[in-house]
């Protein structure tokens, strides 16, 4: 396994499109596809690939959102080989990613009830929760990471 960051590219919109597709359901609604395409168009921020030996397996982001917040967008790795740490690395390239701009307070996100464990061992704490947020049986969780302190 040879894993490498870069920029994201026009040519691998339909690859992260089948990232969501192997995630969906349970880790995205079906209805949410349609804003994630559209995204990949013309994408707000940094967003990155995470490849493996050059197939993208692993997809996220983040920008710059009101004052001195960043926030995570669209994150997620292949489903068949969830487990294996790359959602791990993912999450801190783009941790990374925003402190080396030095102009962020805090990272935001939202993800399902199902993840938000996983980002609780990053640090990030829950700040507000939206039953359904998502889909009904998606409840949506804030989550936000203080830089400050960390």
């Amino acid at each position: 396994m040879t894993l490498s960051f870069r920029r994201y590219r026009p040519d691998d919109r339909d690859a992260c499109l089948a990232l969501f597709d192997g995630n969906t359901p349970p880790f995205f609604d079906p209805l949410e596809r349609t804003e994630f395409a559209a995204f990949l168009d013309e994408p707000q921020g940094a967003y990155f690939v995470l490849a493996d030996d050059g197939r993208v397996a692993g997809c996220g982001g983040y920008f710059a959102e009101a004052g001195d917040c960043a926030r995570f967008s669209w994150g997620m790795v292949d489903r068949t080989i969830h487990g294996k740490g790359l959602g791990r690395l993912l999450a801190e390239h783009r941790i990374a990613a925003i402190r080396a701009e030095q102009r962020f307070c805090k990272i935001r996100l939202g993800t399902t009830h199902m993840i938000a464990p996983f980002f609780e061992r990053f640090g990030f704490v829950r700040q507000a929760v939206e039953a359904d947020g998502f889909a009904p049986g998606m409840d949506k969780v804030v989550m936000e990471l203080d830089l400050i302190g960390t």
